[in-house]
C-alpha cells in the first residue's frame, strides 16, 4: 500500500514515544499510555485537579463530548470543561 504525501511527512509520529533522560525513544502503546497516566496523576497530586482543563468540539458527537466531560469529572476531578456549544 502506497503512502500519501500526508503520511510521508517527516514530522509525523508513526509510533508512541516516551521521554527518557531528556530524549524521546520508541515505546509500546502500553508503556506510553502508562507514562501519560502516571504524569497526569503526578500533576493532579502536586497541583490539584483544577490544573487540568478540557476543550471538546461542538461538532463532535454527543457521545464523545459526554466521554470527555465524564473523564474530566470522574478521573481528574475537575469541572474545567468547555465544548463551545454556545452557537
Amino acid at each position: 500500500m502506497a503512502l500519501s504525501m500526508a503520511d510521508q511527512s517527516s514530522g509525523r509520529l508513526l509510533y508512541p514515544m516516551v521521554r527518557e533522560g531528556g530524549k524521546l525513544r520508541r515505546a509500546s502503546w502500553d508503556e506510553a499510555l502508562s507514562a501519560a497516566a502516571e504524569a497526569m496523576t503526578r500533576i493532579r497530586d502536586q497541583h490539584g485537579p483544577d490544573a487540568f482543563g478540557a476543550f471538546s468540539c461542538s461538532k463532535a458527537s454527543n457521545e464523545l463530548n459526554y466521554l470527555v466531560q465524564k473523564f474530566m469529572r470522574t478521573a481528574i476531578g475537575t469541572n474545567n470543561i468547555d465544548s463551545c456549544n454556545r452557537t
